[in-house]
């Protein structure tokens, strides 16, 4: 957290470095069921009580009354590759790894400690000294996010073809799971990391508050090493240009972070991670967070415009990242079209759609994606996210709508759980306001 003379305090819940790692949505929820029975009450001391043995970055938590471990249990990555989505692996993933899984963010996930392998050799042995976990397991809910964890898989492969630093991954066979090497862990030690959250003492509620300039590249610079400064602002421009050309509007702060070996030491911007095309679910979702005032994708002008003010960069050489991030997209365009070619639905094509509109709108470039198809307006609900539904449905009834979630849950054809789901992460990025009985559309530049 920014360093000053004052004391950090907070008069209820967690300072934001303690409250960093701690699980939200699915995993969140499993746990407070599991644990809340028997403890009376769950609040967020309690759940850092349970993850904090295993969480991202090298700092470690217990309760008083228990013993600082972090071991976990070794689980056999080629069984998660191979397994089948109907099989009972998200259940059981879920219930044997929760307690160790801490990291933070919606989508269903976990830490697991891969048996048989060792972090970068999937040939080695697993080295008895790395007792925690070393990769993550990211789930998609078949009726919230369909086809996630393909979607992370090709834009990560977008980020790795375009030069930027992306962990060692793998999408199993039916694409049901996406498995995700540690980037904080190297040569079998944890390297300390902080999100962009904590970097500017704001809680996780507040990650979609404020905007790019400030809240990202200004305090990186701060952060950064004198000596790795240039690089690490080149890193975050060229990171920022592919959150813009994938069309990813869930970029917000703890999307972002450093990792660093001491405290003193040199930082540098951490490896890409959860980064998608949020497109095929909330149709023309604007940016996390604000660029110039407004949550509008920036043109082209605008980003050569950030790279001179932001990262110190000449306008050549943002034109050049703009035909490398075009040309990485061209490359891995043909995978994805192969891969949901076997798919049902439309979530392929709506990718590719949108990137094509990143490529043409943010980078002012034509790479001839426009060959693929564009999704009819009218098809948009049979495969979109809750969310897009939800902000759909008020639109069309003039901006907001009056009842019981129950209600509104069976005017929109969605679970009462998932609309629940939808009604609070649209409410943290600002799009909608929710009262007893009334959800409504806030106005919003997009």
């Amino acid at each position: 957290m920014p360093v000053r003379t004052q004391s950090w305090d907070v008069k209820f819940g967690l300072l934001p470095i303690f409250e960093m790692n701690l699980p939200e949505g699915a995993l969140r929820e499993r746990l407070t069921r599991r644990f809340a029975k028997a403890t009376g009450s769950f609040d967020d001391f309690d759940l850092l009580g349970i993850v904090g043995r295993t969480q991202i970055g090298r700092i470690r938590y217990s309760t008083l009354d228990q013993e600082l471990t972090e071991e976990v249990p070794f689980q056999s990555i080629d069984e998660i590759l191979r397994a089948r989505r109907d099989g009972g692996l998200f259940t059981y993933l879920l219930d044997q790894f929760a307690t160790h899984s801490g990291l933070s963010g919606v989508q269903p996930k976990v830490m697991i400690r891969a048996a048989g392998r060792k972090p970068s050799d999937p040939k080695g042995r697993q080295s008895p000294s790395i007792l925690s976990a070393t990769h993550i397991v990211k789930l998609w809910e078949e009726n919230e996010f369909p086809e996630l964890a393909a979607n992370e898989f090709f834009c990560l492969q977008v980020a790795k073809q375009f030069g930027l630093a992306v962990p060692r991954l793998e999408l199993s066979d039916d694409g049901g799971a996406l498995i995700v090497e540690r980037f904080d862990l190297v040569d079998g030690k944890y390297l300390g990391f902080e999100d962009f959250c904590v970097l500017n003492a704001l809680g996780t509620a507040d990650k979609y508050k404020g905007g790019y300039e400030a809240r990202v590249f200004r305090r990186l610079r701060e952060f950064a090493s004198p000596d790795d400064a240039a690089k690490s602002l080149d890193d975050l421009f060229r990171l920022f240009l592919l959150n813009c050309a994938l069309r990813n509007g869930d970029a917000h702060l703890k999307n972002f972070g450093i990792t660093y070996r001491e405290v003193t030491g040199s930082a540098q911007l951490a490896p890409v991670y959860d980064i998608v095309t949020t497109w095929p679910y909330v149709p023309n979702d604007p940016m996390a967070l604000t660029l110039d005032g407004s949550t509008r994708w920036p043109d082209r002008k605008g980003l050569i415009r950030l790279a001179q003010t932001r990262s110190d960069l000449t306008q050549k050489k943002a034109e050049a990242h703009m035909e490398a991030l075009a040309d990485a997209m061209t490359a891995v365009a043909p995978d994805v079209r192969a891969y949901f070619a076997t798919k049902e639905g439309e979530v392929g094509a709506r990718m590719l759609a949108a990137w094509e509109a990143g490529i043409r709108d943010s980078l002012g470039l034509v790479r001839g994606l426009e060959a693929v198809k564009a999704v009819p307006e009218k098809s948009l609900p049979k495969v979109a996210k809750s969310d897009g539904l939800l902000l759909e449905f008020l639109r069309q009834q003039g901006g907001s709508a009056t009842g019981t979630l129950k209600a509104i849950a069976t005017s929109v054809g969605i679970p009462q759980s998932t609309l629940t789901n939808s009604v609070k992460r649209l409410a943290e990025r600002g799009f909608i306001k929710r009262t007893s009985r009334k959800i409504a559309l806030v106005p919003r530049e997009v």
